[in-house]
């Protein structure tokens, strides 16, 4: 980059952006075409980190190139990269590069997304999307919703409108309901909401971790008749541990006979509505008061961009609206949309653009098919597993159901049941210090097992064979 001085308004020539911008783009490519070739986790240490990194604030500046090269080699040479073909732990992030362009874009240009004044086109893009998603999940034309940073604000947001709408604000002995599978959103959801701890029930699972409906029924009839006030259920289309999808259709007839909200937390896996399979084992998610879904996990975008949908879309404004004075120039038509009226933010980026660009280039049937991708790969990680040359070794605890998969390893002649489980935390450690895949771990039954979920539309057969051989390898050793 040219040595000419930097301006104190913040501004670079045309040379000077295009040259750092060529780098920067350089960059990000050669990030996409090395992603898959290095570790799939680097972990230094925090003291390591604070001395590469920590200093004082820089008054003069520096050169652009040089900055950049700390970015690549001190920053994003120092994480896992999610987006890697081995990282199967948690709910892996697999990006694509016209997303990220978006991002730059958007950026860029920076609109103010809470008002339609300042931001129609920008607006319109998002309920354009909103919409796509409202069709993909089955929901009525009278639904809709809005774009938040993720599950957490998207659990938060329907609890917020489920309360305002079934409760009129009044939480007294009210009671929400879901399964002990259920993400941790929704317990720090209903903290910052101001419900007590108490007026969440916890219900009990089935051997498949789907909530127990006969005992959820009996605990709504019990707070009935104790005086207390259900309110609603939390239904999951997918948990983060196994994959599990509780009854939806049973949970719907539950809600409609009892008069609750049905709040669907489909945030990794509603999106397998767009293949055939989904739908069969997603039936009944149409009938969701509320859903939650992410788009930066199985459709693909760069964090963040979650998203909720409302079966009534108006009911996401009588929750959130709010006037003030100074607001009084951006009221609008009545036919125009401000995205500050759906939710919580006022100020808001413009999370649309990289899902309806990317979208708008590949076409839904590319997403749909690495949808698709990511259910097989699970799958072909559980005929690996149980093929008749393992099948002595490896026990798979749940099966694939929605590109999730838990197991164990059984070493020979190892009976203890705690010895086994502690050989496979040994086994979870000896591949974060590897870092040739990233597998996860949790538990089930009270035993410690290993959790693959291979979702990234680049894992191949050889990325999830090479992982199991690479742990048949350490425990050989």
């Amino acid at each position: 980059m040219p040595d000419s001085p930097l301006s104190n308004d913040l501004s670079l020539s045309s040379e000077q952006m295009r040259d750092i911008g060529y780098e920067v783009i350089d960059a990000i490519v050669e990030q996409f075409q090395s992603v898959g070739k290095g570790p799939a986790i680097s972990k230094r240490t925090r003291r390591d980190m604070h001395e590469l990194l920590h200093e004082p604030v820089p008054a003069a500046p520096s050169d652009a190139s040089a900055v950049l090269k700390r970015v690549t080699d001190e920053i994003f040479g120092n994480f896992a990269p999610l987006d890697h073909p081995r990282f199967f732990a948690f709910v892996p992030g697999p990006i694509n590069f016209i997303s990220v362009m978006a991002e730059a874009l958007a950026a860029a240009h920076n609109p103010f997304m809470g008002s339609w004044l300042v931001s129609s086109g920008p607006t319109q893009i998002e309920l354009t999307v909103i919409d796509w998603l409202r069709q993909m999940c089955g929901l009525p034309e009278t639904a809709g919703g809005l774009f938040v940073s993720g599950g957490s604000i998207a659990n938060l947001s329907a609890i917020a409108a489920a309360r305002h709408v079934k409760l009129a604000g009044d939480m007294t002995g009210s009671v929400i309901y879901c399964s002990r599978e259920t993400h941790s959103s929704i317990d720090r959801a209903i903290n910052v909401l101001g419900f007590k701890p108490e007026q969440l029930r916890h219900i009990d699972t089935d051997v498949g971790f789907r909530v127990d409906v006969d005992e959820l029924e009996r605990a709504i009839e019990t707070d009935r008749t104790a005086g207390l006030r259900p309110f609603m259920i939390i239904a999951n289309a997918g948990t983060t541990n196994t994959g599990a999808i509780d009854p939806l259709e049973t949970i719907a007839d539950l809600c409609q006979s009892n008069d609750l909200w049905f709040h669907v937390d489909g945030a990794y896996g509603a999106p397998t509505m767009l293949t055939d399979k989904g739908k069969t084992l997603l039936a009944g998610i149409e009938r969701a008061d509320s859903i939650t879904l992410d788009p930066h996990k199985w459709l693909f975008q760069p964090y963040e961009i979650g998203c909720l949908l409302l079966r009534d879309r108006t009911l996401l404004i009588d929750t959130f609206h709010i006037f003030k004075d100074y607001m009084q120039d951006v009221i609008g038509e009545a036919e125009e949309v401000n995205l500050r009226d759906y939710g919580i933010q006022l100020t808001r980026n413009f999370r649309a653009l990289k899902l309806w660009m990317s979208i708008q280039v590949f076409g839904m049937d590319a997403f749909r098919g690495a949808v698709k991708h990511g259910l097989r790969m699970a799958e072909f990680a559980g005929e690996l597993l149980q093929s008749p040359e393992r099948k002595d070794r490896w026990e798979i605890i749940t099966p694939p159901d929605l590109g999730i998969i838990t197991f164990r390893y059984l070493p020979e002649a190892m009976t203890d049941e705690k010895a086994i489980d502690a050989f496979n935390l040994k086994l979870i450690d000896a591949m974060y210090a590897d870092g040739y895949a990233m597998v996860s771990s949790t538990t089930l039954h009270n035993r410690p097992v290993l959790r693959l979920c291979p979702i990234n539309p680049r894992t191949t057969e050889d990325d999830i064979r090479g992982t199991i051989e690479r742990f048949e390898t350490m425990a050989d050793r």
